[in-house]
C-alpha cells in the first residue's frame, strides 16, 4: 500500500512538496480556495486590471494521481486531519502549509477568485478616485504598493508612514535603501520615517473618504484613502492538543533541521508557519519544500539522500512597478531597476507558477 501524504495548505509551498510526491505516495492536498492564488502578484492585479485574472490559477493540473479536496482544516493532531466538512484523513505523512494572513491587498481573505476579482475592481475604482493615498507601512508591501500605485497614476500623491526610522528593516547593506529611496523620490513618494506608534484611520482601508493622524512630533498625515501594509500573522487556529500547544508567542512552530516538529518524525512544517529566522517569502516556502519532499521520498522509497535545511543569506528583489525597483544577492551586491525588472517587475514569476500547475495564463 502506498503511503498517504496529506499536505495542508496549497500555497507556494503547498503545491510544490504535492507536485513532488505525487509519483511516489498517495497525496492530498486541503485547500479552502478554489484556485492558486499567485499573491507576489497581487499588488500588481489591483493597480492594473490586465493582471486581475492572471493571479488566480486553477489547481486542475497540478497532481496526475493524487487529489485536491476543497475544504478547510479544522483540527489537525498527528496523524489526522479533521475539515470543517466533518471528513477525516488518516495520514503517514503530514505536511502543514497554511502560511500566513496578511492585509488586502498583499493577500485576500476570500476563498472565491470571484470575490476577490470584485474586491480588486472595487478598490482599484477607489485608487483611480483617490486624491493622496497613505500608506503605513514602509516594509516590502508598502514599497512595492507605493511603486505599483505611482506606475499606474503617475501624477497621484502617496505617503509612506513607518515608526522606524528608515525603510525596509532587516540585513540589507545601506546601498539598497539608498538606492530605493532615491528612486521613491524621484517617482514623487513622500516617506514619513520615525513617526513613532501611529493609530490608523477611523475610515476603512481601500475606500474613500477623508482621514487625518497625528504623528508623535506632533506633525499630523493626511490623505482620502489608505492600506495597510504591516501586520503578518500565521494561519494556525485549527492546530489541536499537543499540536496546538507548540506554537511559540506568534502563532508559529519550531522545527529541526529537516523542517519536522518536535517530536513528531511525521509532521513537516513548511512556509510562514514555521518559527525559522528568515524573510517569510514564497521563494523560502518553495525551499522548504523541496527539502521536505527529497526526506519523505527517501523515507517512502528507501532512496536517494535526507537533506537538511539552513536558511540562506539575506536577499531581495523588490519591485517599484513593471521598470523599477532594487534588488540585493551577497553575490551581486546592489541591482537597480533595470536588473529588477528583468529578474522579476515585468512578469512577477507568473510563469514559474503555470508551469507548475500545468495551467495557463488568463489573458
Amino acid at each position: 500500500m502506498r503511503s498517504r501524504v496529506v499536505v495542508v495548505g496549497g500555497g507556494y509551498g503547498g503545491i510544490e512538496v504535492a507536485k513532488a510526491l505525487d509519483d511516489v505516495a498517495d497525496v492530498v492536498l486541503v485547500e479552502p480556495r478554489d484556485t492558486f492564488v499567485h499573491h507576489v502578484a497581487a499588488l500588481r492585479a489591483l493597480t492594473d486590471a490586465r493582471w486581475s485574472a492572471r493571479i488566480f490559477l486553477p489547481y486542475q493540473g497540478l497532481l496526475r494521481r493524487g487529489r485536491i479536496v476543497r475544504d478547510r482544516a479544522a483540527r489537525v493532531s498527528a496523524g489526522l486531519v479533521e475539515l470543517e466538512s466533518g471528513t477525516r484523513l488518516d495520514a503517514d505523512h503530514l505536511v502543514l502549509a497554511t502560511g500566513s494572513g496578511y492585509p488586502f491587498p498583499a493577500k485576500f481573505a476570500e476563498p472565491d477568485a470571484a470575490a476577490a476579482q470584485a474586491h480588486l475592481a472595487r478598490d482599484r475604482a477607489h485608487l483611480a478616485e483617490a486624491e493622496r493615498v497613505v500608506l503605513f507601512g514602509a516594509g516590502p508591501v508598502g514599497l512595492e504598493l507605493a511603486g505599483e500605485i505611482v506606475a499606474a497614476w503617475p501624477a497621484k500623491p502617496v505617503t509612506l508612514v513607518d515608526p522606524a526610522a528608515d525603510l525596509l528593516t532587516g540585513a540589507y547593506p545601506g546601498e539598497l535603501r539608498d538606492e530605493l529611496r532615491r528612486q521613491l523620490t524621484a517617482l514623487g513618494v513622500e516617506l514619513v520615517l520615525g513617526a513613532g506608534k501611529v493609530a490608523l484611520p477611523a475610515t476603512p482601508p481601500g475606500s474613500v473618504g477623508g482621514f487625518e493622524v497625528a504623528l508623535s512630533d506632533g506633525t499630523a498625515v493626511g490623505g482620502d484613502l489608505w492600506f495597510r501594509c504591516f501586520g503578518s500573522d500565521p494561519e494556525s487556529a485549527y492546530l489541536d492538543g499537543e499540536l496546538a500547544a507548540a506554537r511559540d508567542a506568534r502563532g508559529r512552530l519550531a522545527v529541526d533541521e529537516h523542517l519536522r516538529l518536535a517530536g513528531h518524525d511525521t509532521i513537516r512544517v513548511i512556509g510562514d508557519l514555521t518559527a525559522v529566522d528568515e524573510p517569510k517569502t514564497a521563494k523560502a516556502a518553495g525551499e522548504h519544500a523541496r527539502v521536505v519532499a527529497a526526506d519523505i521520498t527517501a523515507e517512502i522509497t528507501g532512496a536517494g539522500e535526507r537533506t537538511g535545511y539552513r536558511p540562506g543569506p539575506p536577499s531581495i528583489s523588490l519591485p517599484l512597478g513593471p521598470d523599477g525597483g532594487a534588488s540585493y544577492t551577497p553575490q551581486h551586491g546592489v541591482l537597480g531597476a533595470e536588473a529588477t525588472a528583468r529578474i522579476k517587475g515585468t512578469h512577477l514569476r507568473l510563469d514559474s507558477y503555470l508551469a507548475l500547475l500545468g495551467a495557463t495564463a488568463a489573458e
